[in-house]
């Protein structure tokens, strides 16, 4: 049996780092939405016929540089999944046409680890249903729980106490990924959080939200992240400078970088952000929010 479909990238309306848990990891905030930038996956299941123990899952990414084996995060997802619904035995290919930027803070691996569950779930008749879903994906990576569904939600803890929040406005999103890399972990380590001056409203951003202003929301856009970024990263800022100098209503880093995307309320403005950031930079994409997912 075959399926295709489609994962979507996330971005971070804002990033709030509320403390550091006993366990090593923080205590996040985050108002996090789904973008119709998508990768497309096909997963082909076959019983294998020479085992009935165990599953065997390789993944196609296309690019030399990401896993082929267990290693990668949608293989992760499938074997999981097979684990929690303890079915054997099956030979399980899945092929991801990238379109979502590696390690640019836009979710990409853990898109495709959820969309894997969710096709899964669909493919076996397994009705895990989103709950469920969200749960396996916590043991996956922090993001997977909120790309199970997507839309606009806010995202606590780790990420994986997620709470629905109204439909943000439907609007024009230009992302721009400038050509070098943020380490997540290097980042965390820079933050002191007893130390963070400047973080974002996000109770005013829910309020935002719950009004459906979207000038009030992309007021209060805000990154803790980009407050800790080493020297030498100033395209961040200047791709900044680029979006509100062509209109857009508000723009940010989203999650640890380095890609940068601004909100716009006109389609013109953005498709002329977009045409002039496209000359600069190699990854550089026009796209719009996207409502929640799956229909639970």
């Amino acid at each position: 049996m075959t399926e295709t479909s489609f994962a979507y990238a996330k971005i971070n309306i804002s990033i709030d780092i509320v403390s550091k848990m006993a366990d090593g990891y923080h205590d996040l905030e985050m108002v996090m939405q789904t973008v119709c930038l998508s990768d497309e996956i096909t997963i082909k299941c076959s019983k294998d016929l020479m085992s009935t123990e165990g599953n065997k899952v390789t993944v196609d990414a296309g690019l030399p540089y990401i896993p082929s084996d267990e290693g990668n995060i949608a293989a992760k997802a499938a074997l999981a999944f097979f684990k929690q619904t303890g079915i054997q035995g099956y030979r399980t290919d899945i092929k991801i046409d990238k379109k979502i930027p590696v390690c640019a803070g836009l979710g990409g691996g853990s898109a495709d680890a959820a969309c894997v569950l969710r096709m899964l779930d669909k493919m076996f008749y397994t009705g895990l249903g989103r709950e469920a879903l969200e749960k396996l994906g916590s043991t996956i990576g922090s993001d997977v729980p909120f790309c199970i569904d997507g839309g606009t939600q806010l995202a606590q803890g780790r990420g994986d106490i997620l709470t629905n929040l109204p439909s943000i406005p439907k609007c024009c999103i230009v992302i721009c990924k400038p050509p070098f890399y943020c380490s997540t972990p290097e980042l965390f380590g820079r933050v002191k959080c007893e130390k963070i001056r400047a973080r974002p409203d996000t109770n005013g951003l829910i309020k935002a939200l719950d009004e459906g202003d979207l000038g009030g929301i992309a007021r209060r856009m805000y990154n803790v992240f980009e407050d800790v970024l080493p020297h030498g990263k100033s395209d961040i800022e200047d791709i900044k400078g680029a979006l509100l100098d062509n209109g857009a209503l508000g723009t940010v880093m989203t999650g640890s970088g380095p890609a940068v995307f601004g909100i716009f309320n006109d389609v013109s403005n953005a498709r002329n952000a977009y045409k002039k950031l496209n000359k600069e930079y190699n990854e550089c994409f026009l796209t719009e929010t996207q409502s929640g997912l799956v229909p639970y």
